[in-house]
């Protein structure tokens, strides 16, 4: 049998901000909200945000999940790096430039962009 991952959820304090924020990241709006939780299906790949405290989980924030999203261009990646918390710089690794930056909910997020 052959295996798939078709999503991943981050825990967030704040549905409303979160969605805001990768809203914006993805440039593309929620495809299902909701209080507890909501989707981004990103061509087929279900991100999901999930409030974990109405539910009374325990989470503790940081790098234990690092999604990893995407660009065309550096131009691209240093656009979305704008104003936000960088926990790694720019840097060029093998054929792509990575960085990683924090959400608004304190997850760390790597984005990619091929070096050409």
């Amino acid at each position: 049998m052959g295996f798939q991952i078709i999503s991943l959820y981050l825990c967030v304090n704040d549905m409303e901000r979160a969605i805001k924020f990768y809203e914006e990241l993805l440039e593309q709006k929620v495809t299902q909200k909701d209080d507890i939780y909501s989707v981004f299906d990103v061509n087929g790949f279900r991100l999901g945000l999930f409030a974990y405290e109405k539910k009374n989980e325990p989470h503790t924030f940081g790098n234990n999940c690092l999604p990893s999203i995407s660009v065309e261009s550096l131009e691209k990646l240093q656009e979305k790096l704008n104003g936000k918390e960088i926990c790694f710089p720019v840097t060029r690794i093998g054929n792509n430039w990575v960085a990683e930056f924090v959400d608004t909910e304190g997850n760390h997020i790597e984005i990619t962009a091929p070096s050409k």
